[in-house]
């Protein structure tokens, strides 16, 4: 790994810090969010049409920059730091790549062009609160965040006049940026539970039966909504069988993980962006913060306090970054593979494994958002008084710590379901979190880890026997 940035990567990090601390202080920030939307619509018009930031990881022929996750998450690292209110995750993150990775190719070139430049915003939907889950970042990938087929979820059924089209029934809740975005991709059941399969639905948002409702979230500068669909008629993402299974229940399960590996990266770097200006902010206070005739940074309780803080926040950069490296390379060299017939999907992308790549972002996003609440709750307690008041910025840190923890985390799950990939939990010792004994799900066979055999690394032979509990 080549841990020096480019110059255009150093360009994109520049140019869009000093547009933002322009644009986005915490006054604008306060005012963006009253808005209907939830966002500056100027601003993101600016940052989309000079920086062309929607569209930084798209390929260029589709309209965007053609750069990769890394440009991405240097990207969302700047617009965490100011905690900017805009729909850059929910389109860039989390729905574009669907639609690239899924969409027939009459789709993504009508979504993308428009996605790369600003003209589109997008949001993914995912019933049961369980974006973590489809995502691939906690749980097992076994399709029961979908609802199952059963009661509950989104499910669909073709439309009853024998046409293309179908039909969405059902409620999501805590859809990020859902109440503005003008496309929805909504993850339903379709098939009944004997035959069920996760498929994803295009919905736009002037769908008859479509209701959407703003919700009031614990961090305004990431809203959220409730999204109703009652009779929706919907366009299905891809294509169900018919000689293609890039838009079948397969299909969607791995190219959901797959964004999943590259949103924790970023997800990850926006942390960093956040933890770093707290921080920063709480620094400049505690130098100019007297108390008995001295600056309380000066008091020694005070530096250690910042001192954990600063390594906790390097430390998370430094994994932050190497879970961008390491997708990006992922992506690249699977597209080289599989254009060369490649078929196992964990050789497919050379140097850095999927699995490997998977528990770097999982790991990444564990550590990112600890730093990101550590760096919070000390920039509170030291500010004293103010620090809690509603009129200081600090509790809006402290908000998107406590937010991002709700919706991405917990971190011991994010942990857990990294050591499931890599294989270091039994199958009693995997059951809390499921599992159910595939590569690439928690890093087994059958429901025996890799190093089952007459060799185990545990020290037993190939009998069964107690495994030894493993505590992450």
């Amino acid at each position: 790994m080549d841990a020096a940035f480019t110059e255009e990567q150093d360009e994109i990090r520049r140019t869009l810090r000093t547009l933002l601390r322009e644009r986005c202080g915490p006054d604008e920030v306060k005012a963006a969010v009253r808005t209907a939307p939830g966002y500056d619509e100027a601003l993101w018009r600016q940052l989309a049409r000079t920086l062309g930031l929607p569209g930084l990881a798209l390929p260029s022929a589709y309209g965007g920059v053609g750069c990769g996750v890394t440009e991405l998450a240097l990207a969302c690292e700047e617009t965490g730091r100011v905690l900017l209110p805009s729909p850059l995750l929910a389109t860039a993150v989390f729905a574009a790549p669907l639609v690239a990775a899924v969409g027939t190719e009459a789709q993504r070139a009508e979504l993308l062009p428009r996605i790369a430049e600003g003209a589109l915003t997008a949001a993914l939907a995912v019933p049961g609160r369980a974006l973590p889950e489809a995502l691939g970042l906690v749980g097992a990938r076994d399709g029961a965040w979908a609802g199952g087929g059963r009661a509950g979820g989104v499910q669909a059924r073709p439309d009853s006049d024998g046409g293309a089209g179908w039909r969405l029934y059902g409620q999501v809740e805590q859809v990020p940026g859902g109440h503005s975005a003008e496309l929805l991709l909504v993850a339903a059941r379709a098939g009944g539970y004997t035959r069920g399969r996760t498929l994803l639905f295009l919905v736009p948002a002037d769908a008859d039966g479509l209701v959407r409702t703003r919700l009031t979230a614990l961090d305004a500068t990431r809203p959220q909504a409730r999204i109703e669909l009652r009779n929706v008629p919907a366009e299905l993402l891809g294509v169900d069988g018919g000689g293609s299974r890039s838009g079948s229940g397969d299909g969607v399960a791995e190219a959901l993980a797959a964004v999943g590996t590259a949103a924790a990266a970023v997800l990850a770097a926006e942390a960093v962006g956040a933890a770093d200006a707290a921080l920063a902010r709480t620094v400049d206070y505690v130098r100019a913060r007297e108390q008995f005739g001295r600056p309380i940074g000066s008091f020694q309780a005070v530096k250690h306090r910042l001192a954990d803080v600063y390594v906790a926040v390097q430390a998370a950069r430094s994994a932050a970054y190497y879970a961008a490296w390491a997708a990006a390379q992922d992506g690249a060299e699977g597209a080289v593979a599989a254009q060369g017939g490649a078929e196992d999907p964990d050789t497919a992308s050379g140097g850095a494994e999927g699995t490997d790549v998977a528990v770097a972002g999982g790991l990444a996003l564990a550590q990112a958002l600890e730093a990101q609440r550590m760096a919070a709750a000390e920039a509170v307690q030291l500010h004293g008084g103010i620090g809690f008041t509603w009129e200081h910025e600090a509790h809006l840190y402290f908000k998107r710590a406590a937010s991002d923890e709700l919706l991405f985390g917990p971190v011991h799950r994010l942990r857990a379901r990294a050591a499931e990939r890599e294989g270091l939990f039994g199958a009693a010792d995997r059951a809390p979190y499921g599992g159910h004994g595939e590569r690439g799900g928690n890093g087994t066979h059958g429901g025996h880890s890799r190093r089952d055999g007459p060799d185990r690394r545990d020290g037993r032979d190939g009998r069964d026997g107690p495994r030894k509990a493993v505590t992450v």
